[in-house]
């Protein structure tokens, strides 16, 4: 979606290449040619054991499931993950699970070292 709220769809061999190009302003919106482009997650299918019907997953419970599972087992060491990331990469702190924020240059950096991590969206708690 881009920032004019226009929704379409491009398809990228990768997470890395979707962000090496939006990195380069190469991905636009086909309706406005903006450049300032988020990713919005669409309905998926669940693949079953076989014997029952496909379901389609609902995106933003898939998000609370994975938010639920950091915030149980990640500690968060916020502004500090890179230092961090690099010191369990390094073997001067003993292998954890961590989660924080990291800059564009903190993410190149760690991609540099071979700090392997994941990115993923914040979810807005819904309220019941």
């Amino acid at each position: 979606m881009c920032a004019n709220g226009h929704l379409f769809e491009c398809w990228f061999k990768d997470h890395s290449s979707y962000e090496e190009q939006k990195s380069a302003g190469i991905v636009n919106c086909p309706v406005c040619n903006d450049t300032q482009i988020e990713k919005v997650f669409s309905p998926f299918m669940v693949k079953t054991n076989g014997t029952e019907k496909k379901k389609e997953a609902d995106p933003q419970q898939i998000l609370q499931a994975i938010d639920h599972f950091v915030e149980k087992n990640f500690e968060d060491v916020g502004v500090d993950f890179t230092k961090e990331a690099l010191k369990i990469h390094y073997g001067e702190t003993k292998k954890k699970n961590i989660k924080g924020t990291a800059t564009s240059d903190e993410e190149t950096l760690l991609k540099k070292e071979g700090v392997q991590f994941f990115k993923i969206p914040i979810v807005k708690k819904m309220l019941n």
